[in-house]
C-alpha cells in the first residue's frame, strides 16, 4: 500500500488479484487506530480473519512503527551482550521484548513480523546485518531466535525467520549489490545451524545472496539447487518460503522477471514492497496461482495468528517491557 489508507486503484487491484498477503512500511503507520482501520479493511476485502499482514518491526535501525506513537525497541544485538553474562536471562529478555512488539502489532491488526534474524554474524562482513543479529555463535542465535518466536506467538503474531540460508557472511548490502559468498561447505555449516535448529518455524524469508559452493550462477532466492537441496533438504524447512523484497538491487531483470524466477526456483510467494502499481500488476500477470502445497503452508502458518478482534493490552506491554529492562539492568546492559 502506498499510504495510510487504500486508494481506489489499490482496492480494485487487490480484489482482482487476491494476493497471499500484505506488507506494511512506515508510510502506512500513523497510529494504532489508523493501522487497525487499514488492516481490518484488508481482511474484509478477502473475508479472511487469518490474512497474512506483515511488517519489519525488529527494533534498532529496522523499525516501521516509530516513537513517540510506539515504544522504542533495542536492536537484537543487545541480547547478545546479555547472553555473554546471563544466557537464561537473555532468552527471557528476548521473549519479553518480542511479546511487547507483538502486542503493538496485534493491536494494529498486523499478524506477522519479519523477525527473528537467524543470520550468524561474521567478522569482516558488511554491517547490513550487524547488530540486527543475535551473535556470532550458532547455538546462541538459535536459542535467542526461538525465544523471539515464542514471544511473538504469545501475543498472537507469527514470526518469520530470515534470511535463509544465511546472510551473515555478505560483504555488501543486498539492497544495493549482489553479495557472493565464497565460503566452503564446512564453513557454511555454521550459517545453516540456527535454521536447522528452528526448521519447524512457520515462515522464512530467503536471502538474495550467491553461495558459490552450492550454485555460483544464481542467488539463493532464484536457485532451485539452494531451495530444494539446502533449504528444503539439508535444513529440512517445510514452512512458507517468501522472497526478500524482490525490488532489491541484488537481483537483475524486470520485477516480473525476477518474481517468475523466484517462483520457478521453489519460493512459495514473492514479496514486493514499493507499492508501484505497474510492478504489482506485472507480477500478478506473470505468476501462476499458488500451488496447493504453498497454500497449505500459508494456512498452517497463519493458524497461529490471533489479531482479528481489536483489544487493548497496554498494561501487559508495559509489564513485559519492564521485565526486559530489569533483566538487562541486572547484568549491566542497557537497551
Amino acid at each position: 500500500m502506498s499510504g495510510l489508507s487504500l486508494t481506489d486503484a489499490e482496492r480494485a487491484f487487490f480484489c482482482a488479484s487476491d494476493p497471499a498477503g500484505y506488507i506494511l512500511f512506515g508510510r502506512n503507520c500513523e497510529s494504532a487506530a489508523q493501522m487497525r482501520a487499514l488492516t481490518d479493511e484488508l481482511r474484509a476485502l478477502h473475508g479472511r480473519d487469518d490474512l497474512l499482514i506483515l511488517i519489519d518491526q525488529e527494533g534498532g535501525r529496522v523499525t516501521r512503527m516509530k516513537p513517540p506513537v510506539w515504544p522504542k525497541y533495542p536492536p537484537q544485538g543487545v541480547f547478545d551482550r546479555l547472553y555473554d553474562v546471563a544466557p537464561i536471562s537473555a532468552m527471557e529478555a528476548v521473549r519479553c521484548n518480542a511479546r511487547a512488539i507483538g502486542l503493538d502489532l496485534a493491536e494494529a491488526g498486523v499478524s506477522s513480523d519479519a523477525l527473528p534474524l537467524l543470520d550468524v554474524r561474521q567478522e569482516g562482513a558488511h554491517d547490513v546485518i550487524g547488530d540486527r543479529a543475535y551473535g556470532h555463535e550458532p547455538s546462541r542465535v538459535a536459542a535467542l531466535g526461538r525465544s523471539c518466536l515464542q514471544g511473538l506467538a504469545d501475543a498472537g503474531v507469527v514470526g518469520i525467520v530470515k534470511h535463509m540460508p544465511g546472510h551473515g557472511r555478505a560483504l555488501c548490502d543486498s539492497h544495493k549489490d549482489l553479495p557472493r559468498v565464497c565460503a566452503c561447505e564446512e564453513e557454511l555449516a555454521t550459517d545453516l545451524a540456527p535454521f536447522e535448529t528452528l526448521r519447524n518455524a512457520p515462515m522464512a524469508m530467503s536471502a538474495h545472496v550467491v553461495f558459490e559452493a552450492w550454485d555460483p550462477a544464481h542467488p539463493a532466492t532464484q536457485s532451485p539447487t539452494v531451495i530444494e537441496d539446502i533449504i528444503r533438504g539439508r535444513i529440512g524447512f517445510d514452512g512458507l518460503l517468501m522472497t526478500d523484497d524482490i525490488d532489491m538491487e541484488a537481483l537483475s531483470g524486470t520485477i516480473p522477471e525476477r518474481s517468475a524466477a523466484a517462483i520457478a526456483a521453489g519460493c512459495d510467494v514473492v514479496l514486493n514492497c514499493w507499492a508501484k502499481m505497474d510492478d504489482m500488476e506485472g507480477i500478478a500477470e506473470v505468476l501462476p496461482e499458488m500451488t496447493a502445497k504453498a497454500r497449505e503452508r500459508l494456512d498452517t502458518a497463519m493458524a497461529g495468528a490471533n489479531v482479528a478482534c481489536p483489544f487493548e493490552r497496554a498494561e501487559e506491554r508495559e509489564a513485559v517491557i519492564a521485565k526486559r529492562d530489569e533483566l538487562l539492568a541486572a547484568a549491566g546492559v542497557t537497551a
